[in-house]
């Protein structure tokens, strides 16, 4: 069998599938045309992906080498620490607000 029927196979499983699913989502919201108000009130926050420390690392290099390495010093210590690699994960998106600032003011 050639790649492609096989391919061609795997859609058309994954497309009953998904069929099923649908069914059986339906059948379950037959009793409960309303969502109830706990199933509404504990949505989960929007959380922000996870931003790679290579990815942190690559734009505060770019910034450096546009002259501007004081500056990303100065940002790394902003957030308490001597390097990058030792600042929190948490504090990725907001390093990156920061540096997009570096030269542009």
């Amino acid at each position: 069998m050639s790649k492609i029927k096989l391919l061609l196979e795997v859609v058309n499983d994954m497309r009953s599938l998904a069929d099923s699913i649908q069914a059986v989502c339906d059948a379950m919201t037959e009793g409960d045309p309303t969502p109830s108000a706990k199933a509404v009130t504990e949505q989960e926050p929007v959380k922000e992906p996870d931003i790679p420390l290579e990815k942190v690392r690559m734009v505060l290099a770019e910034k450096s080498q546009l002259g501007f390495t004081t500056e990303v010093r100065g940002l790394i210590q902003k957030y308490g620490a001597d390097k990058l690699s030792a600042i929190d994960k948490a504090y990725y998106a907001d390093i990156l607000k920061d540096a997009e600032g570096l030269g542009n003011g």
